[in-house]
């Protein structure tokens, strides 16, 4: 079993919180995490028909079988659970004793938010991180490789090809996932909309443009988003706040979780298509965004990463807003430097008064310049936890 960064905070929250909620995509490792973390407890999946029947026909009975608390796996599937489960624990002082999973973000939520809000801490726990799968390893992974296996645990343990495993987990995803947050009576035109986002990988979200694609209203393709967000399948960067510029873009840019899901959906079929692919770029990009995300989250702490980009073309990747300081962060699929890497973090610097930013780039050179940016290995930037 691949040990998971994850799992010191989650035995630290268990530690002062009365439950924690372990959230994240179908498939990210969440169970199987949990059941390592507390062997002890009984282990219940709402999955189950008979399970939730019996959970939802009578939950105090149900709950009085697990005085000492449980493992209760999407969880979300009974919500009437959360009301007898808060009188539980507003009853008992134990720290850590229900631990619960869900892969809807949205239902799991809110029920805690409307019944256990202050009495559950919450983690989110996504696919592997590269850290977890290379920390003994001194040398820098294919990105090539990561990019078209993606970084879900079936792809590792047992080690099911991608090429197989992806389009079984979109099928299952739609099938169950998706109906349980809205009833669309449309499957087809919901997956051929997952299949065009893909297509956008990396750029801002523009809902006007998928909604004549995928042919409906850009009403639904915002709850569709809202959808796909919840069940971290899809991240959206937020463009950084702050108004250096008057004449900033304001859309969110748009970043799926794994990029070997986006391979899948782009029909990418083997890892020798990828140097040549027009999407290389952005599948790089959202490989290194979604590794940081990921540093954050495993730790348990806000993500504080944004974009930046003005209507004159001006761009920066990643903005890390450590509240005293802004740290920007470009990012580069070449592996040769060029002058052309460093403009707009210059740009950029100059209008905040920022005096360092890094490239992250696909080569291995390190360079320190004299203007405070430095250029490193993508992997190298993620060691050095910026």
């Amino acid at each position: 079993m691949i040990d998971r960064i994850a799992a010191s905070k989650i035995e630290q929250l268990a530690a002062t919180f009365k439950s924690v909620a372990v959230t994240g995509p179908r498939q990210s490792g969440k169970t199987t995490l949990a059941k390592s973390l507390f062997p002890e407890k009984a282990y219940l999946s709402l999955e189950n028909p008979d399970v939730r029947r019996f959970a939802l026909e009578d939950p105090r009975g149900f709950l009085s079988r697990y005085q000492s608390g449980a493992i209760f796996d999407e969880v979300q599937r009974a919500p009437e659970l959360f009301s007898y489960l808060q009188e539980i624990l507003d009853d008992s002082p134990e720290p850590g004793r229900f631990i619960l999973t869900g892969s809807n973000n949205f239902l799991l939520q809110q029920n805690i938010s409307q019944t256990l809000a202050g009495r559950v801490a919450i983690l989110n726990l996504l696919p592997f991180s590269t850290e977890e799968l290379y920390s003994e390893v001194s040398n820098v992974p294919d990105e090539n490789q990561l990019i078209f296996k993606g970084l879900y645990p079936p792809i590792y343990e047992p080690g099911i090809p991608p090429e197989d495993w992806f389009p079984n987990y979109l099928r299952t995803y739609i099938d169950r996932d998706v109906r349980q947050i809205k009833n669309i009576t449309d499957l087809i035109v919901f997956e051929r909309f997952i299949r065009l986002l893909a297509g956008r990988n990396g750029q801002e979200l523009n809902l006007t443009s998928l909604a004549v694609d995928t042919g409906v209203d850009t009403k639904t393709i915002q709850s569709w988003i809202g959808i796909l967000e919840s069940s971290f399948i899809i991240y959206l960067l937020r463009p950084h706040y702050k108004n250096f510029n008057k004449t900033l873009i304001k859309r969110p840019k748009v970043y799926f979780y794994d990029t070997g899901l986006v391979c899948s959906l782009l029909g990418i079929s083997n890892v020798e298509q990828l140097p040549l692919h027009p999407l290389r770029g952005a599948l790089f990009e959202s490989l290194v965004v979604t590794e940081l995300v990921k540093q954050r989250t495993n730790a348990g702490k806000p993500v504080n990463l944004y974009y930046w980009r003005d209507k004159t073309g001006h761009e920066v990747d990643i903005i890390i807003d450590n509240g005293l300081s802004l740290v920007p962060v470009e990012i580069k699929a070449g592996k040769t430097v060029n002058n052309e890497f460093f403009g707009n973090i210059a740009y950029w610097n100059k209008l905040s008064g920022a005096t360092k930013g890094y490239i992250a780039y696909a080569g291995n050179q390190i360079e320190e310049r004299s203007n405070g940016i430095t250029v490193l290995n993508w992997f190298e930037l993620l060691k050095r936890g910026v």
